[in-house]
């Protein structure tokens, strides 16, 4: 489950996001980084290698940007109009040695086998999915 669908409620209600603080020197609390892909864009690369018969291959597929846990969560208060409430938590001790602070995709080689599909800016991404998922009914429809 994505971390936006285990806190949408909270988010909705604003009540309290909780956050990693940070235990390294030089990066915020809140900072760590990942390469959030739009399930969307994934399909889309799937689709152009499916269709793409002369490329073969292993590729990674991500945006190739890292943004932080905060841009996620921030951006989900803004497709909510909800005013952010976040909350920074210390990280478990038990993982602070082998969590991983920065996560990127390496796309070079799916761009030069020639994806240019683009990806979808995180805000709108988000929005699209608080907007058509979370935040209807049924939001696994």
């Amino acid at each position: 489950m994505s971390v936006l669908a285990r806190r949408f409620d909270d988010i909705a209600s604003g009540r309290k996001v909780p956050l990693f603080k940070s235990h390294r020197d030089g990066i915020a609390d809140g900072d760590q980084r990942r390469d959030f892909i739009y399930v969307d864009d994934t399909v889309r690369v799937i689709m152009w290698l499916l269709a793409t018969t002369s490329v073969n291959g292993i590729f990674n597929v991500g945006t190739g940007v890292a943004r932080s846990f905060r841009d996620l969560i921030l951006a989900a208060y803004a497709a909510t109009d909800v005013s952010p409430n976040i909350e920074y938590v210390d990280m478990p001790e038990h993982i602070r040695g082998s969590y991983q602070y920065f996560t990127q995709g390496d796309v070079d080689r799916l761009q030069r086998a020639g994806y240019n599909g683009g990806f979808t800016a995180l805000e709108d991404a988000v929005g699209s999915y608080v907007r058509d998922f979370l935040g209807q009914p049924d939001r696994y429809r």
